[in-house]
């Protein structure tokens, strides 16, 4: 009953939400232009991120009427809800206001630290060859932390350029982690991967093509910062992680190295992604999202089916030289604005 409970709060509380979130928008200004990059016709309200933020952790809220797996769960959730809770707060800001990206980042490394300092860190990883585990020092452990969930917030956001794409796949990627936890006997931290689930199902009914309100900054970080915490809780499935969400933190580290190349800033907005170079060439919209999809689920599948080490660095490897491969095909010889 706990399980239906935890979906329905942030299933019914986005949907309820993100109407009014979209009106809210309207009225203060929070709204999306058409410009070069994107491919909205008319202006679009971009405060999504508060239905996403309110029904998430309301739902984590109702799960905590069920014992916990692990006794550290509480303190982090409560660095989780804070670092959430900022990262939320200075992504309103910038869909008002277009944040220069440095604040942005600022704002995500503090909440990372926040999330980390709580007990969320990544302390070993398993080691493929001789199958066993291969602890960290504390220090580096932070770092790793750090750089993960900075990470998972900026592929979140970089996601996030076509209707439905980055919250259809945040949802594929929260029901596989669900699926998951569920399975290794975690059952209250299976219930936190159940909210997310809700919380972006509500929201995603309004945001498909064609999207009557989109996430914002607020609600990407939010979402990346819940998702890169979830992986790590009760004990790390960062590889799982890696797998399910493979094509969008490549395509995020190659835009990255793309741009450095060029002599721009590696936060500079440009159509060189995956999906915007898919649109370049005619592909629907509608074509790439369920394209995405697709893919997030069988990496997720091999994820789930494939026994831990070898295999799974193999499928790793595998795909990661088939998306660096189908990236140098799409690349012109440099980012275009």
């Amino acid at each position: 009953m706990i399980f239906v409970l935890v979906f329905a709060t942030g299933f019914l509380i986005a949907l309820t939400l993100t109407p009014l979130a979209a009106r809210l928008a309207l009225r203060t200004g929070a709204v999306d232009q058409p410009r070069n990059r994107h491919q909205h016709a008319q202006p679009t309200p971009k405060l999504g991120g508060l239905s996403l933020f309110v029904a998430f952790f309301a739902a984590v809220g109702v799960s905590l009427s069920y014992p916990r797996t692990d006794e550290f769960e509480m303190p982090r959730l409560i660095g989780l809800f804070i670092g959430g809770a900022l990262v939320f707060v200075v992504g309103v800001y910038d869909d008002h206001r277009e944040l220069a990206p440095a604040p942005q980042l600022i704002a995500q490394i503090i909440a990372a630290i926040i999330v980390a300092a709580s007990g969320v860190l990544i302390r070993e990883v398993s080691n493929p060859f001789p199958g066993h585990f291969a602890p960290f020092e504390t220090w580096f452990a932070f770092l790793f932390t750090l750089f993960w969930l900075v990470g998972m917030m900026n592929t979140i956001n970089w996601l996030d350029g076509i209707d439905g794409l980055a919250g259809g796949v945040v949802l594929i990627a929260g029901a596989l982690l669900f699926a998951h936890t569920f399975n290794l006997g975690q059952n209250s931290l299976a219930l936190l991967a159940l909210a997310l689930l809700g919380s972006v199902l509500g929201f995603l009914l309004f945001n498909f093509f064609p999207a009557q309100i989109f996430m914002g900054s607020a609600g990407a970080n939010v979402l990346g910062l819940a998702l890169g915490a979830l992986s790590i809780i009760g004990g790390a499935k960062v590889g799982t992680a890696l797998l399910v969400l493979s094509i969008p933190i490549l395509d995020v580290a190659w835009q990255i190295i793309q741009r450095v190349r060029a002599g721009k800033s590696p936060f500079s907005a440009d159509r060189g992604h995956l999906h915007h170079r898919l649109l370049d060439l005619g592909v629907p919209q509608r074509v790439i999202v369920f394209l995405y999809y697709a893919v997030t689920i069988l990496f997720g599948a091999l994820a789930l089916i494939l026994p831990t080490g070898i295999y799974k660095l193999i499928a790793l490897v595998v795909i990661g030289l088939s998306a660096i491969a189908l990236l140098v095909k799409l690349s012109p010889p440099s980012p275009q604005k």
